[in-house]
């Protein structure tokens, strides 16, 4: 996958869980006609994915698919309305499909509907109390674990639709049906849905043929993959002539809206309709949220997710009122909308009008539409919520056991249980995890003994504690390091108790988490050491200075930076103060010019693992390297410190470093340098980036009208490119480079997932560093063979 001018989506943009990082808007048009214009054919492009995908969401459910189409109607046009998220697009969810499905089943419809009003009220009630930040600390073992559990269940049950047969009430049931189930296929019903998946999987592969093929494929290959299944498979049984079941609409009169359950089911089961209300909230609210965050990254923007709770809540209310599905963000639609180029929340409403309409006007076709076409679409986005991305994901972060129990709970005893008894193995991990502490106690030639525990010390960690403290002979010199980052009382006590008797045999005992009374114990009873005595009690070494003043006073940021160098002094100096003097002796010899941007992001040491005297750094306002001899952009400030890093201090290399999100980028693109008037000192400073704006706009035709973000992300990583150029144009560079002597290198470093890149110039592209010594290409970080383009 390439990132910057290529990003098309692939079959796995079709499942309906958190959006992957893609594409976002256009160069904004400021004028209302030109928003519409971009919003226009992106509200087009998710009608053509939301009609098929709704109505295969209610046949899984077993509701009417009149419900289908009201939910989509109403998830785009009270969603988009009133969300806080505007290009997320809303509507029937795959993540709720088993739930509805089992509500429908002990219930009936009408009374599934009651339980999706009582939830669109109680996602209201949660927006106005404003706790949607709160979903979002939910496990995302446990997340995608209910989606992949969802998955398969929704996969078992399209399965027996596809083969011709009917799905049976649970997933265990459906796997046991299974065997006789393709022993007897019905043989129409079954190529429909093979042609439809065939044209699922195949379609988004279009662009990947050899030559011309390949052009045209890229082209057609923007049309919804989803759309071109169903219609094929619609025109294969239509010429065909097959028989076999198809999309059964009932008329609008008949259509049934939400009934209150009758007084003696309520009495009866309120404990399980309640508990199904609690389910459905909770459900719908994770995937939205986590939607809208996702979508928010992917646009670059920031929405208001206590917003986007009340207008999820609205929407549940209206369509239950109106007998639809539950409502809920999805990754389907929103990434559609989002790689569309839309550019407003009007998208996602017209294509709310776009369902309405086509549920009126287009019912006669829709009725067309083979029942084994729509099963096959189900079932390839249920199989595709079993993403492997997250298996790898989770295992990483050492939390499979939760996302297993979570699959199989969902699987085998339901979306509720299942999610229990996942939060539950989660639960035991984090527990098992704070008892588990390592004490390694190494000595020394001199007979001093080194003692260094990793992981929390608790309660349960001080009995193996006691015992290694317990085999360092009387009167020996201690030095004891604690790395972890919690220790409870009992293990601090513990800790004070057996140095005060060592100590009193003639031992030494040096503990580095030892509370000072300049340091902080945490209200959790965390000691930590190396904290600042001033009164911000800033937290050396720990994530940085606007981060950890955890005490009033610290928004003084001239005593916040005191209180920096204070524990520079205290903690720092005593360890660099040696290799200082020798360089103070020694003068600098830096290998390296680097060349960056005065964004206060950017640490360099902290991206290149480096320290005093290995870079000779020059920052500046968009890493720019003014052009030699061009009137008004000269700068001498960056002209003397290149001519003295290469003439004097002879370094074998210039690196100029652009990175994510660079303001100066974003001021060229909105031509600030270009106002009329007086110029400032910014204005003239920004003309030395005029090259790379040329650069930019000679970019292939087909790069147009993709999203903004994306445009400054693109000329940030040409600038770098064009920066180099500039630099080559130093005489005194120029004949280094040709002499050999010196290497230009070009890199460019991602805040957003802390990956560097370095520019290879021949084939212009940016290649990941990797996080291992093998040379394999983001070997390590998760992002094999992901490039940007130059």
């Amino acid at each position: 996958m390439t990132l910057g001018i290529s990003g098309a989506p692939t079959p796995s943009d079709t499942t309906d869980h958190a959006p992957p990082p893609g594409p976002v808007r256009p160069t904004p048009d400021s004028s209302r006609l030109g928003l519409l214009l971009r919003d226009l054919p992106a509200s087009l492009a998710v009608f053509l994915i939301a009609v098929p995908f709704s109505l295969g969401i209610a046949l899984a459910t077993g509701a009417p698919l009149t419900a289908g189409l009201v939910s989509a109607a109403v998830g785009g046009l009270v969603v988009g309305l009133l969300g806080g998220t505007p290009l997320q697009v809303s509507g029937p969810s795959a993540a709720l499909t088993v739930i509805t499905a089992g509500l429908i089943a002990q219930y009936g419809w009408q009374v599934a509907c009651a339980v999706t009003v009582a939830a669109g009220l109680l996602q209201l009630l949660l927006g106005v109390a404003r706790v949607a930040r709160a979903a979002l600390a939910v496990s995302p073992a446990i997340v995608h674990g209910m989606l992949a559990g969802v998955g398969l269940t929704i996969a078992l049950a399209q399965l027996h639709v596809v083969l011709g047969g009917s799905p049976q009430s649970s997933a265990l049931a459906n796997l046991t049906a299974l065997p006789g189930q393709l022993a007897g296929p019905h043989l129409p019903a079954l190529a429909v849905g093979a042609v439809a998946i065939a044209v699922l999987f195949g379609w988004p592969r279009l662009g990947r043929l050899p030559g011309r093929f390949g052009r045209a494929g890229t082209r057609l290959s923007r049309i919804p993959a989803a759309l071109i299944a169903v219609a094929a498979a619609t025109a294969l049984s239509i010429v065909a002539s097959l028989r076999l079941a198809r999309v059964e609409l009932p008329e609008w009169d008949h259509h049934a809206l939400a009934s209150l359950p009758s007084g003696a089911l309520l009495a009866q089961q309120w404990p399980v309709l309640l508990a199904a209300v609690l389910t459905v909230t909770a459900v719908a609210s994770v995937e939205s949220l986590l939607s809208a965050v996702a979508v928010d990254r992917m646009s670059h923007s920031t929405g208001d997710l206590n917003r986007e709770l009340r207008g999820q809540g609205a929407a549940n209310l209206v369509s239950g009122l109106l007998g639809g599905l539950p409502v809920a963000g999805g990754a389907v639609r929103s990434t559609a909308n989002v790689q569309a180029g839309a550019a407003t929340r009007m998208s996602s409403v017209l294509h709310g009008c776009w369902v309405l309409l086509a549920a009126v006007a287009l019912t006669g076709g829709l009725r067309r539409i083979p029942l084994a076409a729509l099963a096959a679409l189900v079932l390839v986005v249920g199989v595709q919520m079993v993403s492997f991305a997250h298996i790898r994901r989770v295992h990483r972060h050492r939390e499979f056991p939760a996302y297993l129990a979570t699959v199989l709970g969902v699987v085998l005893l339901g979306v509720p249980l299942g999610v229990a008894l996942g939060g539950s193995v989660a639960m035991l991990l984090a527990l098992y995890r704070l008892t588990r502490a390592h004490v390694d106690v190494l000595v020394d030639a001199d007979g001093a003994y080194a003692v260094h525990t990793h992981g929390p010390l608790t309660f349960a960690a001080v009995p193996k504690l006691s015992r290694s403290l317990a085999g360092i002979p009387a009167g020996a010199q201690v030095t004891l390091r604690h790395d972890g980052s919690f220790l409870d009382h009992a293990a601090y006590e513990a800790l004070h108790t057996w140095r005060a008797g060592h100590q009193a045999t003639g031992g030494r005992v040096s503990i580095l988490t030892e509370r000072q009374d300049g340091e902080i114990l945490d209200p959790d009873g965390t000691v930590r050491s190396g904290s600042s005595t001033g009164q911000h009690r800033c937290r050396a070494w720990t994530p940085w200075v606007g981060h950890h003043c955890i005490e009033q006073g610290a928004g003084d940021p001239q005593g916040r930076l005191l209180d920096g160098v204070r524990g520079f002094q205290q903690h720092t100096a005593p360890l660099v103060r040696q290799e200082l003097a020798r360089l103070a002796r020694d003068g600098q010899t830096p290998s390296e010019l680097f060349l960056t941007c005065a964004d206060s992001r950017m640490v360099t040491s902290m991206i290149t693992n480096s320290g005093p005297g290995d870079l000779f750094t020059v920052r500046n306002v968009g890493n720019l390297v003014p052009a030699p001899h061009e009137p008004g952009a000269a700068d001498d400030s960056v002209a003397a410190a290149v001519q003295y890093a290469v003439e004097v201090l002879e370094v074998g290399s210039i690196t100029v470093c652009g990175h994510s999100g660079c303001g100066a980028m974003k001021a060229l693109l909105d031509g600030v340098h270009e106002q009329p008037g007086p110029p400032t000192a910014l204005t003239r400073w920004l003309r030395n980036g005029r090259g790379s704006l040329a650069r930019l706009r000679r970019i292939p035709a087909e790069f147009e009208g993709r999203p903004v973000a994306d445009v400054i992300e693109q000329l940030c990583i040409t600038n770098v490119v064009q920066q180099l150029d500039q630099l080559l144009a130093n005489p005194a560079v120029e004949r280094r480079v040709a002499d050999g002597t010196l290497r230009l290198v070009g890199m460019y470093f991602d805040f957003a997932t802390a990956q560097a890149y370095v520019l290879d110039r021949e084939s212009g592209r940016f290649s990941p560093v990797s996080a291992d010594r093998t040379g394999r290409p983001g070997a390590g970080d998760g992002r094999e063979g992901q490039e940007l383009a130059a």
